[in-house]
């Protein structure tokens, strides 16, 4: 069962990052990426296969030491939560990414590649769109919300 789930988590997430990077523009896009809840599927996979084994997450998290991380993690159900983890909150920050670039205008032939890259290395990928979104401005006519 831990195989099947973690075949399927990222699964549960391509549709939606294959909006985000090849169909940007769509406006079907917007609407279905405009809710978190596109991030529950592999959010349900982590639940699945950490509440079974809670006992032993909360033994290796509460008090977290790189030697019960790598006992935890080492298991078949934990690197399967791991992965499942980093697939929803990847998906999370790509969809924060694409709202956030869109309303402050800026182009898919830049965002696109920057959510490839954020499927694959997501604390590089947001980096280098904060390093966008703090270098540049907003399109003229774009209006970005405060706390953005």
């Amino acid at each position: 069962m831990t195989e099947l789930l973690f075949d399927i988590t990222f699964w549960f997430a391509t549709p939606f990052w294959a909006l985000m990077i090849l169909a940007p523009g769509w406006r079907r896009t917007s609407a279905i990426v405009a809710s978190p809840l596109i991030c529950l599927p592999p959010l349900l996979v982590y639940a699945a296969l950490v509440l079974p084994e809670f006992g032993s997450f909360a033994a290796a998290l509460v008090d977290p030491e790189l030697a019960g991380l790598r006992e935890i993690l080492g298991q078949g159900s934990g690197a399967a939560a791991a992965w499942a983890h980093f697939v929803a909150f990847d998906l999370f920050l790509g969809r924060w990414i694409y709202l956030d670039s869109r309303a402050r205008g800026h182009t898919p032939l830049l965002i696109s590649p920057l959510l490839v890259l954020t499927i694959l290395f997501a604390p590089i990928g947001v980096l280098l769109y904060l390093l966008i979104r703090f270098t540049t401005t907003p399109a003229p006519g774009r209006t970005v919300p405060m706390e953005a």
